[in-house]
């Protein structure tokens, strides 16, 4: 018996076989909403851990709840209501050139986050239709928009990832990741 995990045309190739565009604009928007769950396993606890400079019991005790026996980071309640990420931040930003002063929000652990975080928008519920891609792109302004296209092949082995991979292509292309093995293979270690 076969099911069908995706929307596929006749041809059996997804709705999304000629690829998709998306550029992360670091806007925060998928950091927040309804509650939800950020799901991190022990070895991403173990790469967050070292990032901050924490051991992973402190991190896991600071940053971390237990849901069903899995781990996902804690949320903050804002005023708006909304449920963020405990690492999603807001900085003011300088008026310059005019432009006048706004606030820009971001990921404290961006080099470290999540294999869920490092995966969107490439999620198995957003791939299911055209129209669930669309839904998801009312919030994430990146999604169907700038210059980053993603084949099929390069949006399936994102979407089936088992552990995260040193720059992953969905990085905003001036904040590529790099794994804390990799750092201390060249002589860093700890934040940048």
């Amino acid at each position: 018996m076969k099911l069908t995990v995706l929307s596929t045309d006749p041809a059996g190739s997804p709705w999304y076989a000629d690829g998709l565009k998306f550029t992360c604009t670091q806007c925060g928007n998928c950091c927040t909403g309804g509650p939800g769950f950020v799901w991190i396993s022990e070895t991403e606890v173990a790469r967050l851990a070292e990032y901050l400079k924490l051991t992973p019991q402190e991190t896991l005790e600071r940053y971390c709840r237990k849901v069903a026996g899995r781990i996902s980071l804690k949320e903050r309640r804002t005023p708006q209501g909304n449920y963020d990420c405990v690492f999603l931040t807001e900085q003011s930003t300088p008026a310059e050139n005019g432009k006048p002063a706004n606030k820009k929000r971001g990921c404290s652990i961006y080099p470290v986050r999540p294999l869920q975080c490092r995966t969107w928008p490439f999620w198995p519920e957003i791939l299911r239709s055209p129209e669930a891609w669309e839904f998801a792109g009312r919030r994430c302004h990146g999604m169907s928009a700038g210059d980053r296209h993603f084949g099929r092949e390069k949006i399936e082995s994102i979407r089936d990832a088992a552990d995260w991979p040193d720059n992953p292509p969905t990085s905003a292309p001036d904040r590529k990741a790099e794994s804390p093995q990799r750092r201390r293979e060249r002589g860093e270690s700890g934040r940048r």
